[in-house]
């Protein structure tokens, strides 16, 4: 039996306001896998994602991280944070650092590494994500791709347990995506345990273990990756019906213009 990373259970978040972004989510990441959220704007994702993360605290519910609770007030948040490492849609790098030290700065304040021990760990970090020829420059000077592999080589410099990536590529233009997409997939193969939250629906299919489709703050369909190509609920038939034409992965497609024979 594969060993529990995450486990969620009745997860609610009621934000000032009284809005109910998230309804009772529950499920559980085993060690490896790469569970990717989908679900239109405001259905919940990265709403998930935060409360994991205690970037925001759960109204309601429990989180679990190897068996231990990290939603409590005992929580050590700087600790839990370098156990389960984000990466950000909008990059959230220091922008007076280099691309270096943007990735040794943990490591040293949290991890209390040397300067040299650091600089070795981030040094085989940006080796993996491509980035050996960009240690010395600011962030102002990269391409949002480059920013975003800087960022996902911050998060596993930490040796985190498990991986959050909320929509890594949004910010991103068209032609820097498949970069990063790519990096992503690279960390899946090796393992990596990820929950990743992505509009790239063909993306998601083809890297996730599972599937999770968020609606209204609910789960409203979960499963392979398989159910992209074959939605069981109407709620995922009908998300994937409305998406921009080369956002459906082909079998999409072929069905629907299937049912009008």
């Amino acid at each position: 039996m594969p060993e529990k990373v995450l486990d969620i259970d009745d997860l609610h978040m009621i934000y000032a306001g009284g809005v109910h972004a998230v309804r009772g989510i529950s499920f559980e990441v085993n060690q490896g896998e790469s569970v990717a959220i989908i679900g239109s704007s405001g259905s919940g994702k990265s709403t998930v994602l935060r409360c994991i993360n205690r970037l925001i605290e759960p109204t309601e519910g429990k989180i679990h991280l190897k068996g231990e609770q990290i939603n409590t007030p005992h929580t050590d948040v700087n600790d839990l944070r370098s156990r389960i490492g984000m990466v950000f849609q909008s990059f959230e790098l220091f922008a007076h650092l280099k691309v270096l030290e943007n990735v040794t700065l943990g490591l040293r304040h949290v991890r209390k590494m040397s300067k040299g021990e650091a600089e070795e760990v981030a040094l085989s970090v940006l080796e993996r994500v491509d980035l050996l020829d960009r240690i010395g420059a600011y962030p102002g000077n990269l391409s949002g791709g480059q920013k975003q592999r800087v960022a996902i080589a911050r998060a596993l410099a930490m040796h985190p347990e498990v991986l959050l990536f909320d929509e890594p590529t949004s910010a991103l233009d068209p032609e820097l995506i498949g970069s990063v997409l790519e990096t992503i997939k690279g960390l899946a193969d090796e393992g990596m345990t990820m929950v990743i939250v992505t509009h790239e629906i063909s993306f998601a299919r083809d890297v996730a273990d599972r599937i999770i489709y968020m609606d209204e703050g609910v789960v409203a369909e979960e499963g392979p990756s398989s159910i992209i190509n074959n939605p069981k609920s109407e709620r995922l038939k009908k998300f994937l019906s409305s998406l921009h034409e080369d956002e459906v992965p082909e079998q999409i497609h072929q069905d629907e213009g299937d049912s009008t024979v």
